[in-house]
């Protein structure tokens, strides 16, 4: 499967800078138990990469590790220059399935305003005046179309509104490395593309890096730059056309799969069981 996982292809100018990401030999999981193995890959600067594999092949797990909140159970993984660290104020996150408690009276740009210093809940660095917090929060919310509602309750807000919000939220540190879990679950067709898109613009607009979880490629396939396939215990990465592919993604499951392309270049994954199926259309 070296093909497979060595699939990598960035462009002359993002090679040139170093790498945000750098796994070499990586193997994830817990004491005893390996999730995925002998993963070797990297990410450039300003490339948006959408992670991709079915329920339990350890998507999330990779972001956990991203964050320091997992030690590798093998190998090397550099983030932004050096090892992980919990905490680290140069990485955004936004967590699958966010919620607050319903009966919450939290603003949507109060909920901005306590990401500030990334790890500190709630309450505002010492090291900002308010004049500073307020600009922070406001550039956050305007940078993803959020201004007209962020301040109403935020529990009275759509899915769409409060994942928007959410993405503020990691993005008010103004971070390197922005981390989404899921970014586009539980949203309809239109907020989904409006997603897909306020995603790409803050990605160009602030010049970072975003690697995105979804069980969807295709709503994503005019914005990402790379996949990171994660499936069967292994991990391939590189462009969409190089790793989607039957052979590839064959290789990655150990099993005969299919996969079809329609005539506006979405892809479907042919030829996994139902428990693990990975539908890369979601009827649209």
């Amino acid at each position: 499967m070296s093909d497979a996982r060595d699939a990598t292809a960035v462009d002359t100018d993002r090679a040139s800078s170093a790498p945000v990401v750098v796994a070499r030999n990586l193997a994830a999981g817990y004491p005893g138990h390996a999730v995925w193995s002998d993963a070797s890959f990297s990410i450039a600067q300003n490339e948006v990469v959408a992670v991709l594999g079915p329920n339990g092949a350890g998507k999330s797990t990779l972001l956990r590790m991203l964050l320091g909140l997992l030690p590798p159970l093998a190998g090397d993984l550099l983030v932004l220059g050096r090892p992980p660290r919990r905490g680290s104020p140069d990485i955004g996150y936004v967590p699958q399935g966010r919620t607050l408690d319903s009966g919450a009276a939290v603003r949507g740009t109060d909920l901005v305003g306590f990401g500030i210093d990334g790890h500190h809940w709630g309450f505002r660095s010492p090291l900002r005046s308010r004049a500073s917090h307020a600009a922070a929060v406001a550039s956050a919310v305007s940078s993803v179309g959020a201004t007209a509602y962020a301040p109403r309750r935020f529990n009275e807000m759509s899915g769409g509104e409060r994942q928007r919000l959410l993405l503020a939220q990691a993005l008010v540190g103004e971070p390197k490395l922005l981390l989404l879990d899921e970014p586009l679950a539980n949203l309809d067709v239109r907020n989904e593309a409006a997603m897909v898109d306020v995603i790409a613009e803050v990605a160009r607009a602030r010049g970072i890096t975003v690697m995105l979880v979804s069980h969807d490629l295709n709503p994503l396939r005019g914005v990402i730059d790379r996949v990171c396939y994660v499936a069967g215990g292994g991990v391939a990465t590189g462009t969409p056309d190089e790793v989607v592919t039957g052979p590839v993604l064959s290789a990655l499951y150990g099993a005969p799969i299919e996969v079809l392309t329609d005539s506006r270049g979405r892809h479907f994954v042919v030829g996994l069981d139902a428990e693990t199926a990975h539908p890369h259309a979601s009827g649209h």
